[in-house]
């Protein structure tokens, strides 16, 4: 009888020996960094300097230099807060919940995925810090004892969120760390110089016995249990800071899993748009193959149809509630001075999407790689409606007011869109973009 072929052959194309491949994998990290790589380096440089310079302004002239106004007192920065938070859903989610469904195609993408996160949450934290107005004075939403018994507001989902993301950054950071830890042992071995005693020091006295890999994997499993109910309560919490207000169009108690579905459609757009150049730059067609991308568009189509599903359903909602102020929200996002995003958002985010149902398209990268682009556009979109459309008109008429964004804000935008490009340039070349032992394992375990 043939020996049946086993159904994640395909996840390493090629003809690999265990040593081919490592060297392979550690390429980005031992070989000289290709010219793309230098480009992205230096215009995320570039971006991150114009950053600190917005970050010195606001917080030697303050809040005046934003665009925000009365009723719209939440601008950018929220719209901007909340896209960053969304986009290092994937990293936990391939990290945590694929691990304990055993799924191997994540082996490839968790590394980029997880430093995606880590930057992404670092980016969305500068926000509500320099939205406080007293910045000098954020330890006071963290709860710590003192002679005056000051506490934070927990019936606040403000506080909520502080807890939130320093538990889902914690986690990250960790699960970063520990994957890292096997591969930073094997660089030790590999390097000299600084580099092994960077490694040495990082590798934690990595020997790679068996009491280490037995402790190690049980550890993995403990954190991605974890992780995984902190991948849908993050955005879950950030939802409530806006679906506890009483303001139109935010009071709904479908935004919990309405934000958690954008989180994860936005995040795994974004992996697509750094995987997809990552792949082609550094030529690992064998180790991120089209299988690979054909199961993150699957998982972008399926968050994107929640998504598209809920747009939908805020408009019934909104009709049937039979609330004047509701109904004249939505009509307001429909046809009013802001109706060509919301109609953008509506072209991406339910239209376009519809393409990734179709082989042809989810096979075609330059379409995936521009789609990608597209979706985090489009959720960027979607903040902008909830948070500054809804802002602008509320109960009262005569409370409508614009909101008009300064060169500051667009700064911190593109400044922190810098920090996040520089700060992944510098990981993938001090650390392995893809998990070199989970790489081969799986390795062994399709050749045997």
């Amino acid at each position: 009888m043939a020996k049946e072929s086993h159904p994640d052959r395909d996840l390493i194309q090629g003809e690999w020996t265990e040593k081919s491949l490592v060297e392979k994998l550690l390429e980005p990290v031992e070989k000289p960094a290709p010219r793309p790589w230098r480009v992205v380096l230096a215009v995320g440089a570039a971006l991150t300097l114009a950053w600190l310079y917005a970050l010195f302004v606001t917080l030697t002239r303050g809040l005046g230099t934003w665009g925000i106004n009365q009723p719209v007192a939440w601008g950018f920065d929220i719209v901007h807060f909340v896209w960053w938070i969304g986009i290092g859903h994937a990293g936990t989610l391939i990290s945590a919940i694929l691990v304990l469904m055993r799924q191997n195609w994540r082996d490839s993408l968790n590394r980029v995925t997880e430093a995606m996160t880590l930057f992404a949450v670092l980016a969305a934290a500068t926000y509500p810090l320099i939205h406080m107005g007293r910045p000098q004075l954020f330890y006071w939403v963290m709860p710590y004892p003192t002679h005056m018994a000051l506490w934070p507001q927990y019936k606040s989902p403000l506080s909520w969120d502080v807890l939130a993301i320093m538990t889902y950054l914690t986690i990250s950071t960790l699960f970063l760390y520990l994957g890292l830890i096997p591969d930073l042992a094997l660089l030790r071995e590999r390097s000299q110089g600084w580099r092994r005693k960077l490694y040495g020091w990082l590798s934690l006295g990595w020997t790679g016995n068996a009491v280490h890999w037995q402790r190690y994997r049980a550890v993995y499993v403990l954190l991605a249990g974890l992780a995984t109910p902190v991948v849908i309560s993050v955005h879950s919490v950030v939802s409530m800071d806006f679906a506890y207000g009483i303001v139109p169009g935010w009071h709904l108690t479908v935004f919990p899993p309405f934000f958690a579905a954008g989180a994860i459609y936005s995040g795994f757009a974004m992996a697509l748009t750094l995987i997809i150049p990552l792949r082609k730059w550094y030529r690992l067609e064998g180790v991120i193959t089209e299988r690979h991308l054909d199961w993150m568009a699957k998982v972008t189509l399926a968050s994107g149809l929640g998504v598209a599903y809920i747009y939908l359903l805020e408009i019934f909602i909104a009709w049937y509630s039979a609330e004047p102020a509701e109904w004249a929200q939505q009509l307001w996002r429909m046809t009013g001075p802001y109706a060509p995003y919301y109609w953008a958002m509506m072209l991406i985010n339910v239209v376009l999407l519809q393409t990734l149902w179709f082989p042809r398209f989810r096979h075609n990268l330059t379409w995936l790689f521009v789609f990608s682009i597209l979706a985090n556009v489009g959720m960027w979109l979607e903040r902008f409606v909830i948070v500054v459309i809804s802002l602008s008109r509320d109960f009262l008429p005569g409370n409508a007011q614009l909101y008009f964004p300064t060169w500051v804000d667009w700064t911190l935008f593109l400044g922190t869109l810098g920090f996040f490009l520089f700060g992944l340039a510098l990981f993938i070349r001090i650390f392995p973009p893809i998990a070199v032992a989970e790489m081969v394992h799986l390795f062994h375990k399709l050749r045997h």
